[in-house]
């Protein structure tokens, strides 16, 4: 089975504007959640968010007559992609263009470009509409921006499963390089959603935090005074390649992606399975693809959404797949620091996991001061911690009942 491996890595999220800052921001357990600032949130009972502050779509290779044309979830892709490309060493037409693909998760869409266009409508008719609304707001636009981006005529689409979009688009790109489709993949997620609509929308089925008067410890995963998850912004992205391929031209590598397991529950819209066992057999899955035994996982980056319904049934799945070996590993949610992003969560947190290899820093969940009864294992609280990581899982889990983990390992010949 041919290795695929790791070679570039980029984001924009509420705690950096690229890979550099947001680690930073991660050791230093810094929150990004704040008060919302995109409209006017007085009459919603959420008004916190975590935004992605005085992004500037030209500083990545983006002019703005090109931005104009393209909504927030797809600048973010495309910005991300921007920063992985170069640190994989990759330009366009660098790969013939028919073996480069894109694979790119995304929960919502164009949130904002269907609100403003709604009210042109409603307030001015339909002739007023503008042009531009639907390749704006349409999922698979950002995929086909990236693609545009960089002359990448291999597969190029948008995946959908909601909080789990990002993870499956980088399990599926894995898919095309071992078929021997692709050799390179420009893969992650990417969300742009924080609109009146958007955060109405979450706040009628209760699942935002409400705690405005303190944002940054808003976001509290698996404490027992979490009430809901923070809606977040922005883009993951990573490149992959076969390893032949990145060996022949010389190319530095992460990490390596050795295991990708997806499941639905088949259960719920809204709720994960009550015993969490759609996501234990991702995991399980997951581990079976990489060959590799529940005790050569060091550390989780759990979904860790901090709603009531998540945490408890998350931490049973690590224990259903991982059994005893579940309270010897390290497991912690960055979203306590970063929100949740929604599609774009997947991307951005793969990226932390092979950071974390990397440096071999197990992330803080912050806010974490009194665990929620049953949620007992080692979640890293409050402050990060150095130890040795060769294999990280990564796990995501979306309304729907999609359930979805991929596994990196250090890299070694």
């Amino acid at each position: 089975m041919k290795r695929i491996v790791v070679t570039g890595l980029g984001t924009v999220n509420p705690i950096g504007k690229d890979v550099k800052e947001f680690w930073e921001n991660i050791k230093a357990g810094k929150s990004g959640v704040g008060l919302i600032t995109k409209f006017d949130a007085e009459h919603h009972a959420t008004k916190i968010a975590g935004e992605v502050k005085n992004f500037d779509p030209t500083l990545y290779d983006m002019e703005k007559k090109e931005a104009r044309k393209m909504a927030l979830f797809t600048q973010y892709a495309v910005a991300s992609s921007v920063q992985a490309m170069k640190q994989a060493g990759l330009k366009k037409d660098d790969v013939e263009p028919g073996r480069i693909g894109v694979a790119l998760g995304n929960g919502i869409g164009g949130f904002e470009i269907i609100e403003s266009a709604y009210k042109v409508l409603f307030d001015r008719g339909p002739s007023r509409v503008p042009p531009m609304i639907t390749p704006k707001m349409i999922t698979n636009e950002g995929a086909a921006n990236v693609a545009i981006k960089f002359n990448a005529q291999g597969p190029a689409y948008s995946m959908s499963t909601a909080c789990a979009s990002g993870t499956d688009a980088i399990g599926n790109a894995a898919l095309y390089i071992r078929s021997g489709i692709t050799d390179v993949m420009i893969a992650g997620g990417t969300e742009g959603s924080i609109t009146a609509l958007g955060v109405a929308g979450f706040n009628v089925i209760q699942a935002l935090s409400t705690r405005n008067d303190d944002p940054e410890k808003a976001s509290r995963p698996f404490d027992k005074d979490r009430d809901g998850f923070i809606l977040a912004e922005g883009a993951g992205m990573i490149v992959l390649e076969d390893y032949e391929y990145a060996k022949k031209r010389g190319a530095t590598i992460l990490a390596e992606l050795v295991g990708y397991g997806s499941t639905c529950d088949a259960n719920h819209l809204t709720a994960p399975h009550p015993e969490g066992l759609g996501s234990a057999q991702a995991m399980t899955n997951a581990l079976k693809e990489a060959g590799m035994k529940p005790e050569d996982i060091d550390y989780i980056n759990a979904h860790g959404t901090s709603t009531p319904t998540n945490d408890p049934i998350e931490t049973k799945a690590i224990k259903h797949a991982f059994g005893d070996h579940a309270y010897k590993l390290k497991v912690s949610s960055t979203k306590s620091m970063h929100g949740h992003l929604v599609g774009g969560t997947g991307g951005l947190e793969a990226i932390v996991s092979i950071l974390a290899i990397r440096d071999n820093y197990f992330p803080a969940t912050i806010n974490l001061d009194e665990p929620e009864e049953g949620c007992d294992l080692d979640y890293v609280p409050n402050k990060g911690q150095n130890g040795t990581i060769n294999v990280v899982l990564s796990n995501s889990l979306g309304f729907g009942g999609h359930n979805s983990c991929v596994i990196f390992k250090r890299w070694s010949e």
